[in-house]
């Protein structure tokens, strides 16, 4: 049996530190753009995250890409 896994969309999720709690400790949030296209490279969508966050007061901490798939058998 084979599977073939077919690339459906992808979610871009910047991780960014909103703030700090009293005791200094970093308040993370994070913004996902979705429906980011599946043959996108990961070095392109690195420089968009980090393009974007370059006009923001807030830091850049993280850039995650989390891929969607459909498995199906051949």
């Amino acid at each position: 049996m084979s599977i073939i896994a077919e690339p459906l969309n992808s979610v871009l999720v910047a991780v960014y530190q909103s703030g700090s709690t009293p005791a200094g400790s970093p308040v993370t949030r994070q913004k996902s753009l979705s429906y980011v296209r599946a043959d996108a490279s990961e070095e392109a969508l690195y420089d968009v995250a980090q393009a974007l966050f370059s006009l923001s007061l807030q830091p850049l901490l993280d850039v995650q890409l989390r891929k969607n798939f459909r498995l199906t058998e051949e």
